[in-house]
């Protein structure tokens, strides 16, 4: 009997649909893991647009720069929690990856807001995605997901809503087959 595979954490990348979760919430998502540990982990799906402006979803009186965000889907769990992506050039304390920091806090995200420079960069989520302890390691075991390095441009990128597709282009070979799917693939 073989020793179990040590715990590698996932955070900092970006998991794709792999064809798999067809007919899920994640029916060719692309999300960006921002906690893994052994206990579970915490992602925001980056490719699930709206076209509701967090002004409109918050009583909050907040500053124009803040209400006028268009706010994404980060997944099926808690679809009223608000989750916040924000980056510069130079951000010490990130908590995600290299200069992207996760936050929850709307009295933190004001304050991000009121000091805007233009290599800032903020994505405004609703809902998250979420993994028990183990959960997301059966789900990798299954290949339901293609795991993809994740990068500032990527996980900003102004329009998201082509991004699974664009990814797996990248990759190439099978990938690239993946990609050229249609969406249903009893209509082939």
């Amino acid at each position: 009997m073989s020793a179990p595979e040590p715990f590698k954490s996932l955070q900092g990348q970006l998991l794709l649909d792999s064809g798999l979760l067809s007919g899920s919430f994640f029916h060719r998502s692309v999300v960006l893991i921002c906690q893994h540990d052994p206990a579970g982990a915490f992602g925001l799906v980056l490719n699930r647009t709206t076209d509701n402006r967090l002004g409109e979803m918050l009583i909050e009186d907040l500053p124009e720069s803040l209400a006028d965000i268009l706010v994404q889907i980060g997944g099926p769990v808690q679809p009223t929690a608000l989750s916040y992506l924000h980056s510069d050039s130079f951000l010490p304390d990130a908590n995600v990856m290299a200069n992207i920091s996760l936050g929850h806090s709307l009295e933190t995200l004001i304050e991000i807001s009121e000091s805007l420079l233009p290599t800032n960069k903020l994505r405004v989520f609703t809902g998250y995605s979420g993994w028990g302890a183990g959960q997301l390691e059966d789900e990798m075991l299954r290949k339901a997901w293609i795991c993809h390095a994740a990068d500032l441009n990527r996980v900003f990128a102004e329009e998201p809503d082509d991004m699974w597709r664009e990814i797996l282009r990248e990759k190439g070979g099978l990938f690239q087959l993946l990609a050229q799917s249609p969406d249903d693939l009893s209509s082939n």
